[in-house]
């Protein structure tokens, strides 16, 4: 069984991931390794990441990371679930540097809708965390909602009335 991932095993992964690159290239957090790396959460089920550009090397490294570190790595980012949020990558915050491969965290504005979307309460209590931590505004998150809502018909698993609803309820909140 493996166990939950703190802060420890996050960059103890981040080490050995980024050893085992030998091209240039960025990973990207998300979920709970943001909210864990950023310190509103003290671990996280597993560690959601996408990495640029698609590498053999870094594929075939994840199984033998995860063993190491009995650690759940994933392989999501949030354009998996809702529209690609324009200016994602200029927002993308970036963590720090190993070997050949920089860490971010994928833009916050794209998990925190990527999260209203889904609606758990664990995700609704990030998003306010995200508001609380100052990593994100109201108003641009209410912004970037309108520039993907004409797209979410792309996705059917959307409801983008109960969306919509769930971005609203947390621009009202103060």
């Amino acid at each position: 069984m493996r166990s939950l991932a703190n802060i420890d095993k996050i960059k103890e992964f981040m080490r050995l991931f980024g050893r085992s690159g030998r091209t240039e290239s960025r990973v990207y957090f998300t979920g709970g390794a943001t909210a864990v790396l950023f310190g509103w959460r003290d671990s996280t089920v597993d560690v959601d990441i996408k990495f640029i550009p698609d590498s053999d090397e870094l594929f075939r490294a994840i199984p033998a990371i995860k063993e190491r570190l009995m650690l759940n790595v994933e392989l999501a980012s949030p354009p998996d679930f809702i529209p690609t949020v324009p200016g994602w990558e200029t927002r993308s915050q970036f963590i720090e540097r190993e070997g050949n491969v920089s860490f971010y965290h994928y833009d916050i504005y794209s998990q925190a809708l990527s999260k209203l979307e889904r609606a758990h309460a664990q995700d609704l209590d990030d998003v306010k965390s995200m508001i609380e931590l100052g990593l994100i505004e109201r108003e641009k998150l209410s912004d970037l909602f309108s520039q993907i809502e004409a797209q979410l018909h792309r996705y059917p698993a959307i409801n983008p009335a109960t969306f919509a609803r769930s971005v609203q309820n947390i621009l009202s909140e103060r």
